[in-house]
């Protein structure tokens, strides 16, 4: 039979391999405070450099599933709540924290799925008189802290304090179109833009449809897209403005009718005909 810490390394052998929770090219320090820290092994990233952290965007580490949570006062933390905050539950078993959020994605009590790199809040002191900073724990499917974390392949054990450059979300746009229509929601028809994607998504379920476009270039960066529904014989719904990767959703209940859709990325438009008439 292994050993208690034989059986803790097993479990944090099998963790998911996650990136910085900041925007590709983001350095911060990961502070492995201890003693006195609670949870022990947790981390704070904290300011490095030039780098301010307050509002800062928070992202996945890893993909999964993000439950999201509000505790503004002290609670059974100890001496500390943690805020606004979202629980990530990977594939395999493990979760990651990140607390004290300014803001985030969605409210207390939501869920959706995300992928590793999804925007998930930004960066604050909820939960208390705290320093802007991002409180960060990484959880073994057996649910205990995982004292020595590894992120962006750097391992951070109890004590130590690490400069981390982030390769998250250095790719294409992290959000999916399901993501943001929500659960229910399947992708009938697209077209493409300069500069992104518009998508068509129906709930059979319900009976509703939903219009997201997606960025694929500028991300991050709030630059003009839109996104639009229009059921036939009623009025055109819209979304536009100055957004980081995506417009959206745009929803209408239409079962049985015709819809127009489309949308912009800068100036590439597209418009349909009213189609998808079942």
């Amino acid at each position: 039979m292994p050993t208690a810490s034989q059986a803790q390394a097993g479990d944090i052998g099998i963790m998911a391999a996650h990136k910085s929770p900041f925007n590709c090219g983001k350095t911060f320090y990961a502070n492995n405070w201890s003693p006195g820290h609670n949870p022990s092994g947790s981390i704070d990233w904290q300011n490095y450099g030039s780098d301010a952290i307050a509002g800062e965007t928070v992202r996945a580490t890893a993909s999964g599933t993000a439950n999201f949570y509000s505790t503004l006062a002290v609670s059974d933390v100890g001496i500390m709540a943690y805020g606004n905050y979202v629980v990530v539950t990977h594939g395999d078993g493990t979760k990651t924290r990140y607390a004290h959020l300014a803001t985030m994605v969605r409210g207390a009590g939501s869920s959706m799925s995300v992928s590793q790199g999804t925007a998930i809040g930004t960066v604050g002191g909820t939960g208390g008189d705290y320093a802007p900073h991002l409180h960060y724990e990484q959880i073994t499917s057996g649910g205990a802290i995982d004292t020595s974390p590894t992120v962006e392949g750097v391992t951070v054990s109890l004590g130590q304090k690490k400069a981390i450059t982030s390769t998250n979300n250095c790719g294409g746009n992290p959000h999916s179109p399901e993501e943001v229509c929500g659960s229910g929601f399947s992708t009938i028809d697209s077209a493409s833009l300069t500069g992104g994607t518009v998508h068509l998504l129906y709930n059979s379920g319900t009976g509703v449809n939903c219009v997201v476009t997606l960025k694929s270039t500028n991300l991050g960066t709030a630059t003009a897209v839109s996104a639009f529904l229009e059921p036939e014989g009623g009025t055109r719904t819209t979304d536009s403005g100055n957004y980081g990767y995506y417009a959206g959703p745009v929803k209408k209940s239409a079962p049985g009718v015709c819809v127009r859709w489309g949308g912009s990325v800068g100036s590439s438009t597209y418009t349909s005909p009213f189609e998808h008439c079942d």
